[in-house]
């Protein structure tokens, strides 16, 4: 492993430990060269998780393409980096546990795992999404929504 400040190749872990969602390991080290500490993940490598768009185009599943709509659609809203890297894992891991031996998911999968996510931590930043997400057509597209969520909200807190 290379150290991010002087190259060198040579480091020491000093810590191991799992992280929460998924099978990966987070390792801090020290460079022997210079002593610089920094951290490493290690994870499992899996087949590509291939998503099927719209047009029918397929790509890789980045988790940081996910990560950029969920950071644009909770942008001055109080939702943590943490909590918005949950929903990307939560919604990643889903998909792959899900696995029906093709390793591909169509986005309409990704973005229902997305607003489900949102949905629990912030009704505004899940509107936000959802509009870029369902592409609404016009005001009343929105409206409907919007209304839905409210009634939701509204036959919850009878209960």
């Amino acid at each position: 492993m290379k150290c991010p400040k002087c190259q060198h190749t040579s480091s020491k872990v000093l810590e191991s430990r799992p992280i929460q969602v998924g099978n990966e390991i987070r390792r801090r080290r020290e460079c022997n060269n210079c002593g610089h500490r920094f951290t490493t993940f290690e994870r499992i490598e899996a087949a590509p998780l291939l998503v099927v768009k719209k047009n029918g185009n397929r790509e890789e599943f980045s988790s940081e393409k996910v990560l950029r709509g969920i950071i644009r659609s909770c942008e001055k809203r109080p939702v943590s980096l943490e909590q918005m890297n949950r929903i990307v894992s939560e919604t990643k891991l889903k998909l792959e546990n899900a696995d029906d031996g093709s390793h591909e998911v169509s986005s309409d999968l990704i973005g229902q795992g997305v607003m489900s996510g949102l949905k629990e931590i912030d009704e505004i930043a899940y509107i936000r999404f959802a509009s870029v997400y369902r592409q609404f057509k016009d005001m009343n597209e929105f409206y409907c929504k919007m209304k839905e969520l409210m009634d939701d909200d509204s036959s919850n807190n009878e209960k």
